[in-house]
């Protein structure tokens, strides 16, 4: 399983911002990350670019991402 060009996102602004991710690999589409507790699982939407602006948002530190996401990400960027 490779993730390569993989870079997720978080709100700096955003008081939420451990709570949501965003994810984007190499020029492709940019997805939007919230768990849901009624199903333990992480969902995804995807993001009209128009609505993405880059310096609302910060690289993630791997290390924050969390593991159960991190799973989720290897299955949605299979390749």
């Amino acid at each position: 399983m490779t993730m390569r060009d993989l870079r997720v996102y978080v709100g700096c602004l955003d008081a939420d911002a451990v709570a949501t991710f965003y994810s984007r690999r190499a020029d492709g589409p940019v997805y939007r990350w919230l768990y849901e507790e009624g199903t333990g699982r992480w969902c995804f939407s995807r993001v009209h670019l128009s609505r993405f602006e880059l310096k609302v948002f910060c690289l993630a530190e791997w290390r924050v991402v969390p593991a159960s996401l991190k799973t989720r990400l290897g299955e949605h960027y299979l390749e």
